[in-house]
């Protein structure tokens, strides 16, 4: 392959990787434009390091890796002059899981995970992943995907979205129990039906 050969084949790959990439953008800052501009930035600093892409990782992983950083420091930047009020509307109805006393009562036993490992390993699993991630109320999922995915602290996130510390474990908590519901409807029971 020639280098313009090359050249065109990352095109292909970065233009195909840029929705997932915008739709992410867009779930963390809430604002398509700036969510364009920063994809755009990712997208083109990617492009212009493809000499240090040693392929360790996936390709799509590694864009994903540049556009975490620049998310990051857009985050950082604006939490000083940003705050984000959740209403009560915003959390996830869970109350089903909890008895009067408040302790968690199960309406059934969690499914066990067949092979764990192995289904990690399929794309597919990050696809129904994000379907779940981006199906959670926008602030719950912001606060998962800031906590989980972006490994942010708590302090952090608590600071950049103007929000105390226990509200935020209390979202975690409902985040992964709404998204633990979602894989197991929509992956790990459709796994074991194949």
């Amino acid at each position: 392959m020639t280098d313009s050969q090359d050249n065109e084949s990352y095109e292909k790959r970065l233009e195909a990787v840029r929705p997932r990439l915008l739709a992410f953008a867009r779930l963390q800052l809430s604002d398509q434009y700036a969510a364009e501009d920063l994809v755009q930035d990712a997208l083109l600093a990617a492009y212009q390091s493809l000499d240090r892409f040693r392929g360790q990782a996936k390709f799509e992983t590694w864009v994903f890796g540049i556009l975490r950083h620049k998310l990051l420091d857009e985050i950082r930047s604006r939490a000083k002059a940003r705050t984000i009020s959740l209403e009560q509307e915003d959390y996830p109805d869970i109350e089903h899981f909890f008895a009067a006393n408040d302790m968690w009562e199960p309406t059934e036993i969690p499914q066990p995970w067949h092979d764990p490992e192995q289904a990690l390993e399929k794309d597919h699993f990050w696809q129904v992943f994000d379907i779940c991630v981006f199906h959670l109320p926008t602030n719950t999922a912001r606060v998962f995907t800031l906590r989980e995915l972006l490994g942010m602290d708590t302090d952090e996130i608590c600071d950049s979205l103007g929000i105390s510390e226990q509200n935020c474990w209390v979202i975690l908590h409902r985040a992964r129990l709404k998204l633990r519901a979602c894989l197991e409807k929509s992956w790990f029971l459709n796994e074991e039906a194949s």
